[in-house]
Formats: C-alpha cells, sequence, structure tokens
C-alpha cells in the first residue's frame, strides 16, 4: 500500500510537470536568442503506450534505478519525460521560433496540472494517514 502503481504515476507526472516548467521557462528566456529552436515536454503520450501498450492490456513495468537490479513487473512504471524539439512552430526572420503566447498558455496548463496531481498526491497520503491513525478522528 505504501508504493503502488498509482503513486508511482503521481511521482512521474510531478517530475514531467517541472521538467514542463523549466523548458517552457528556458523558451521564455531565450525569445530573442537567434536561431534559438523552442522545445516542449512529451510525457501524457508515452505515459499512455506504456500503460496501455499495443494490444490494449496495461503492461507496466517495475521502475529499476539501476540496469543491475532484479526487473519484477507490475510494481513500477518504467516511461521518462522527454524534451524534444517543437516542429509546428513558426520560425521568425532571425531564426528564432519562440511563441510568446504559446509559451504562456503551456504555462498555464501545466501549473493547472501541476496544482492538480500535488492535491492527488497530498490526498493520497492523506488515506494512508487515515489507515495508520485507525481511521477514526
Amino acid at each position: 500500500m505504501l508504493v503502488s502503481n498509482h503513486l508511482g504515476i503521481l511521482e512521474r507526472s510531478l517530475d514531467a510537470a517541472m521538467l514542463r516548467q523549466r523548458t517552457i521557462a528556458n523558451n521564455v528566456a531565450n525569445i530573442d536568442t537567434p536561431q534559438f529552436k523552442s522545445k516542449q515536454v512529451v510525457f501524457e503520450d508515452l505515459l499512455k503506450q506504456e500503460m496501455n501498450g499495443a494490444s490494449g492490456q496495461q503492461k507496466l513495468q517495475a521502475y529499476r534505478t539501476n540496469a543491475r537490479h532484479i526487473p519484477f513487473a507490475d510494481s513500477g512504471l518504467n516511461v521518462v519525460p522527454r524534451i524534444v524539439s517543437n516542429p509546428e512552430n513558426f520560425v521568425q526572420n532571425n531564426g528564432n521560433d519562440v511563441d510568446l503566447e504559446f509559451e504562456m498558455s503551456e504555462y498555464a496548463k501545466n501549473q493547472i496540472w501541476y496544482n492538480g496531481l500535488t492535491q492527488l498526491t497530498a490526498g493520497h497520503f492523506q488515506k494512508l494517514r487515515s489507515v495508520i491513525e485507525g481511521g477514526g478522528r
């Protein structure tokens, strides 16, 4: 109960949200840098693929911090967020493709997503606390 797939998914999702925050900040910081190519974080689609697989069956594998650890199934998450180029952005005259409105929109969406994830994580630990304390307050 202390370590579950749900908590692992929340942990990885929070990591992705933090990485997305840093990536957006980097894009905005380089808005006037010639030839700068903006980046974005890909995570949600990778998570769906990991959870459903090609056959539609759940196939979560154990998350191992070291390749030498013994593999075991259904107790972790192997998907990690990736930073990729933003191929759809319009390139300006100076070769820079940062769109401030798009970045700020992504920032707002990411902030809402992060807040929701922190609430879910807090709820998970509140349930654990309730179980440990006997459920009666």
